[in-house]
């Protein structure tokens, strides 16, 4: 059977929208996860931010690297003991590896009073179906001008 030239573009052209439409998605998917982990220090809930570190994450906060999830919990756990939380942040970029498996989000870090003060990079990964971890994470203070 012999395929017409426009029916080949129509097919072509369909398959650019979907992947497309997929890579949109995921970005969509990993905001809305860098969002929920974010929410989770607002709600104070600390089980909650475990769940979103990946079991070999590396966060570079401070002078020495914080390797491994058990590391990152009980370091961060200082951030979950009063009753507001001591800092927010959201998503501003995010770009997503046309594979699908890796992210990076970066943003603001506000005070609880709004003001700016510093930024954060984090690297996701897709460990299983629509499941997304920090790998990486690093934030770094706001510059003077």
């Amino acid at each position: 059977m012999r395929q017409k030239p426009q029916n080949i573009l129509s097919l072509a052209l369909c398959a650019c929208l979907a992947s497309a439409s997929a890579g949109a998605s995921v970005r969509e998917q990993v905001i809305a996860t860098e969002r929920a982990f974010a929410k989770t220090m607002a709600d104070r809930d600390k089980p909650g931010f475990s769940k979103f570190i990946s079991a070999e994450a590396i966060f570079l906060s401070g002078d020495k690297p914080l390797r491994g999830k058990s590391q990152v919990i009980d370091a961060w756990s200082q951030y979950f003991k009063a009753p507001q939380a001591p800092f927010s942040w959201e998503p501003a970029n995010v770009e997503v590896l046309e594979s699908g498996t890796l992210a990076l989000s970066s943003g603001p870090v506000r005070d609880p009073a709004g003001k700016l003060i510093g930024t954060f990079s984090s690297i996701w990964r897709r460990e299983a179906r629509n499941t997304w971890r920090i790998v990486f994470d690093k934030g770094n203070d706001v510059c003077t001008p």
